[in-house]
């Protein structure tokens, strides 16, 4: 049994995925928020435009925006100066 460690609060546990199952359902909310934020706002100014309008933090944003679905976006962040911030 392979044990994986928890993107979200650092638990291990044994299913598939980057997040234990106790993280899914916060998962699944924040990234909601952020396609619903995203379909308002189709061009946001920068990460932390992004998360101080949604209230989800850098790292999980980092997290999504590097998913494919969020391709474009993250790509756009990528060539601008965010600094600090890693994709």
């Amino acid at each position: 049994m392979n044990l994986n460690k928890c993107c979200r609060c650092g638990c291990f546990y044994a299913t598939e995925g980057d997040v234990c199952p106790n993280c899914k359902p916060k998962d699944f909310n924040e990234i909601t928020k952020l396609k619903s934020y995203l379909e308002i706002n189709s061009t946001p100014d920068s990460i932390e435009c992004i998360s101080a309008n949604t209230g989800i933090s850098f790292k999980n944003l980092n997290r999504f925006l590097a998913q494919d679905e969020f391709s474009k976006l993250s790509n756009k962040f990528n060539n601008s100066s965010n600094i600090g911030i890693n994709l």
